[in-house]
């Protein structure tokens, strides 16, 4: 495993940084979970090098935490956990309930990394920023991040404070960050933190055509507007889509490496990426995404696989939100 030191701070945290969104047993999204298989998966990345767990309330309605809190156990201080606060409980006092209930789910009595899951377009950002500040002064936050902050927003919060980190959608199918967003995060030292690294499967290759993809995973703007669970209107690009995974297939496959391994490695080769966070549902998973760490591309395979991709960054622009066609992540 490799470590990077998290924003400015004296936290070194694993480069895979394990997401517990689909260890959730009650979420609507991952069916037929385990609680077992999630508390095996949560201790087999640990003892594989992870020391860098991210989880959120909206992750099971905090089932996600519970189970991470059980996991860790004894061995809560050898790991940096990162939890959000949810964009219902900006105010100042729901953000401190909901910090005490992450705290009580967690079984803990700091978060290491508090981070504003997405940000407000109707409340002004500095009272919850206030709020967080007297939070890491109370000693039950160390550091505080953000989570799909665009430019406009960023440039809010740079009147306000600093956050160590922004959690955003990046991947070699998802390049929009690249446009805006990562330059600045890269210009202010802020770490990014990448989620969806694996585009929720799609770069595993486990699937070959669109209508292999299930529904619920079929959600984003890569994908048309008549498939059942989206909500951005567009016309997608599923030809365009899997016409790269078939090129990045056919990369990994000159490699001699796994596809999702190849999509990982390219990722946390690029400016300003601390950690991927990838999710697994049982141990076999957890310890195939720690396999990435160790992986370092070639710079020709990594402009080779940036080239293959190049197309459809270009077609999908600028807006980083996977699910709106109009961005949450800036300002009006």
């Amino acid at each position: 495993m490799r470590y990077e030191k998290l924003g400015r701070t004296d936290l070194t945290v694993s480069v895979v940084c394990q997401g517990t969104w689909s260890v959730a047993t009650k979420d609507i999204f991952w069916d037929g979970q385990d609680r077992g298989d999630s508390l095996a998966a949560i201790r087999a990345g640990l003892d594989a090098g992870v020391n860098f767990f991210d989880t959120a309330p909206a992750y099971g309605n905090g089932e996600s935490e519970e189970i991470l809190g059980e996991a860790l156990g004894l061995r809560r201080r050898e790991v940096v956990v990162a939890t959000k606060v949810p964009p219902t409980d900006l105010e100042p006092d729901k953000l401190r309930q909901s910090c005490e209930r992450s705290l009580r789910a967690l079984r803990s009595d700091y978060i290491d990394l508090l981070q504003i899951h997405w940000p407000s377009k109707t409340l002004p950002l500095e009272p919850t920023w206030r709020t967080l500040e007297a939070l890491q002064r109370e000693g039950k936050v160390r550091h505080i991040g953000v989570s799909n902050f665009g430019t406009s927003f960023l440039g809010v919060l740079a009147q306000l404070g600093r956050a160590e980190s922004n959690q955003l959608p990046y991947s070699l199918l998802w390049r929009a960050v690249e446009f805006a967003i990562q330059p600045l995060c890269v210009a202010n030292k802020m770490s990014i933190l990448c989620y969806s690294p694996l585009a929720q499967g799609l770069l595993t290759g486990k699937f070959r055509t669109a209508d292999e993809v299930p529904e619920k995973r079929a959600r984003t703007r890569l994908f048309s507007a008549s498939r059942k669970m989206t909500r951005h209107g567009e016309a997608g690009f599923e030809q365009e889509t899997f016409a790269v995974l078939a090129g990045i297939r056919r990369v990994a496959d000159d490699l001699g490496q796994p596809m999702g391994r190849v999509a990982l490695a390219w990722l946390l080769a690029q400016p300003g990426v601390t950690s991927a966070i990838v999710g697994a549902r049982n141990a076999t998973q957890a310890v195939e995404n720690v396999a990435a760490a160790d992986l370092c591309l070639d710079a020709d395979v990594i402009a080779r696989l940036a080239g293959i991709t190049e197309p459809l960054k270009q077609k999908l622009g600028s807006n980083a939100d996977p699910w709106e066609h109009i961005s949450r992540m800036e300002r009006p």
